[in-house]
């Protein structure tokens, strides 16, 4: 059951398309082995397997959100640590700053944490970095909107309409 991984919608539809085609369901294994004709009672199998799809994945859907929840009530939250730190990036833009290039930067920085602890970061991963910050830096002001909108979410708090912006283009 938990391979269907469709809803009950789209199992019931199946049945339609397979007998335009002449097609018939054969279960070759597990509980109801034999052949299905869309047409007649194999229909009602089509609607059983829709079914039984339907509430497995709402189970699943109810149980991942529930871990969830839990985990962020304990103060865990998922995702990899990053894997350059703000230290690391530091780094970086001062030595840049004193014309080094990311190749030469790349080799005297260490993972501090995770799967690659102690490994050095890929130069993608800083350039990845450096363009981020980047980004960060040309619109502080959108930046601090996300935290404050992001706060008050938390707080339980809808955030309002934003005042009108100037167009960023003239700049």
């Amino acid at each position: 059951m938990k391979r269907l991984g469709r809803d009950a919608a789209e199992l019931t539809a199946l049945a339609d398309p397979l007998t335009a085609h002449g097609l018939v369901l054969e279960m070759l294994a597990g509980p109801l082995p034999g052949i299905y004709d869309p047409t007649g009672p194999g229909k009602l199998l089509f609607a059983f397997f829709a079914a039984m799809a339907e509430t497995e994945r709402e189970n699943i859907r109810e149980s991942t959100l529930e871990g969830l929840d839990t985990a962020a009530r304990k103060g865990k939250h998922g995702g990899r640590p990053p894997v350059i730190t703000d230290d690391m990036l530091h780094t970086v833009l001062r030595r840049r700053a004193g014309g080094e290039s990311v190749e030469q930067i790349q080799p005297d920085l260490i993972i501090p944490s995770g799967k690659r602890k102690g490994q050095n970061p890929s130069v993608a991963s800083i350039y990845r970095a450096l363009a981020e910050h980047a980004e960060r830096e040309a619109y502080p002001e959108a930046v601090a909107q996300a935290r404050a909108d992001f706060a008050a979410l938390q707080v339980g708090e809808v955030p309002g309409p934003r005042p009108a912006v100037p167009d960023l283009a003239s700049r």
